[in-house]
């Protein structure tokens, strides 16, 4: 909001595992008049609860939600792409078989290339690079660092 100076009709593109982060953006997004495209790997989406309460909010207020396995099909017309840790605290041991079920996630400026043309990127840090690379996150389109600065004041 801070940067497009409003959230209405913009369109939000999650690429990355269906954890509690993306739940709270999925039960808010449509509130907040935001269209919702999500990409995961199969066996890594949210949780089916969350899904179908998802669906309600974006008929009640008519916003679109797509979601996919595709990357790019996400990152299409995207005005932020958002991505977070893909190993979460407790889920160590399962780090090589996440990254395997990951490739091909990572966010690149590739992945921007058929975003809107004033994509910004969002991450919650901490960051790997696996999950976005150098190029997006250093880049000017990062808002990473404001947001962090935002989360402070929530605290």
């Amino acid at each position: 909001q801070e940067h497009y100076g409003g959230l209405n009709g913009l369109t939000i593109t999650w690429i990355g595992d269906g954890n509690n982060v993306l739940h709270s953006i999925m039960t808010s997004a449509a509130k907040l008049g935001m269209h919702l495209r999500i990409a995961t790997p199969k066996g890594f989406e949210p949780d089916l609860r969350i899904t179908k309460i998802t669906e309600q909010f974006s008929e009640e207020y008519g916003t679109k939600l797509l979601l996919t396995r595709d990357p790019l099909e996400a990152a299409d017309g995207a005005n932020v792409l958002v991505t977070d840790t893909w190993i979460s605290m407790g889920q160590e041991e399962e780090k090589k078989e996440r990254l395997k079920a990951f490739q091909g996630y990572q966010i690149t400026m590739q992945t921007a290339k058929s975003a809107a043309p004033n994509w910004t990127f969002l991450h919650c840090l901490p960051r790997k690079p696996e999950e976005v690379d150098d190029e997006v996150f250093y880049s000017p389109r990062s808002l990473v660092f404001q947001e962090a600065e935002n989360r402070k004041w929530t605290i």
